[in-house]
């Protein structure tokens, strides 16, 4: 049963089971957050989660320990109770992560049935069909999602849970690249990126995850980080194997989390837009980083580019490699 318990933990990090439950705590160090105690009532936080132990543990009322103990105290159950709620929760969890993985699949076998899709991508300058096939890009043209996840054995009530489906059933991506988010090895979300005159960018409901690709690179000592998938992609086939993607220009929380985890310099290449927006971001972030001690370096391009329109004017590799050899701190 020890065995059963530990994988049940790891399969649910405590932060995440915090979170989803509305708990909202701050960073304190590179492995902890702080926050005010679900357990008790308190006005200065002193709720404290190790996440790479996965415990918490509270200066105010001295409780503390894992998942399964939390759940115990919050809800009054038994240790064998708390663990039976965890396993129908995580059951539920389970069925939304495989309908998520059958909806990207689907997905990537309809890229290649649709001319549309592959020049997009080309004119987006991502031409490159091992990457493409690495990254698990897909196309959603609408309109056959929901009758190929039902033959899968998924509900209706299951896909609009989802958020695969809209309000009237219909599907939710139409004429849009699909992009896999993926976290510890499960699709968490999907990004969709519209072809024609939909809103540029969506996501389903619910949580992006961490990094994109950060388990590519967590461990390399310098991180490129870039806003945009398309930016990860350019930036990929042109030969740099050390860049993860925020998904915009504001990390959330575990995102924020994983650059402070280990020591690393993190080359922040966001847009060089009009408005100075990217940038702006850019400058905010590397001040919260190096609060954390982390070391950042901003890559400037040239004005008005993003990395992948960099290399769709004819930027190249080695000029790029020269941009972040002259990052600013």
């Amino acid at each position: 049963m020890g065995k059963d318990v530990e994988e049940l933990k790891r399969r649910w990090p405590l932060l995440d089971y915090l979170r989803q439950h509305n708990w909202t705590g701050r960073p304190a160090s590179r492995s902890e957050f702080v926050g005010l105690c679900p357990l008790h009532e308190e006005t200065r936080p002193s709720f404290y989660v190790n996440v790479r132990k996965n415990v918490f543990y509270c200066h105010g009322c001295g409780q503390g320990g894992d998942l399964i103990r939390f759940i115990q105290l919050s809800r009054h159950l038994s240790f064998r109770q708390s663990i039976a709620c965890i396993e129908a929760q995580t059951s539920v969890s389970d069925d939304s992560a495989a309908v998520l993985e059958h909806a990207a699949v689907f997905y990537q076998q309809q890229l290649e049935h649709y001319s549309e899709a592959t020049r997009y991508l080309n004119r987006r300058g991502l031409y490159d069909a091992a990457l493409i096939r690495e990254l698990c890009i897909g196309y959603a043209a609408g309109g056959s999602l929901r009758r190929y996840l039902t033959a899968q054995g998924h509900s209706f009530d299951l896909l609009r849970q989802a958020g695969l489906l809209n309000a009237r059933g219909s599907d939710a991506f139409y004429q849009r690249i699909v992009f896999p988010l993926s976290q510890t090895g499960h699709i968490v979300n999907l990004y969709g990126r519209s072809i024609g005159s939909g809103f540029a960018h969506r996501f389903l409901p619910g949580t992006k995850g961490g990094l994109y690709a950060w388990e590519k690179v967590r461990h390399r000592p310098e991180v490129i980080l870039v806003e945009g998938l398309f930016d990860y992609a350019a930036l990929r086939q042109a030969g740099f194997p050390n860049v993860a993607c925020s998904l915009g220009t504001h990390l959330n929380a575990d995102q924020f989390q994983q650059l402070c985890q280990g020591e690393r310099t993190v080359y922040l290449t966001f847009d060089v837009d009009q408005n100075q927006s990217g940038q702006q971001a850019a400058e905010q972030l590397a001040h919260r980083l190096g609060a954390h001690g982390v070391s950042t370096r901003r890559v400037l391009l040239p004005p008005g580019h993003d990395p992948n329109s960099f290399f769709l004017k004819g930027g190249d590799a080695q000029q790029f490699q020269s941009l972040v050899e002259a990052a600013q701190p």
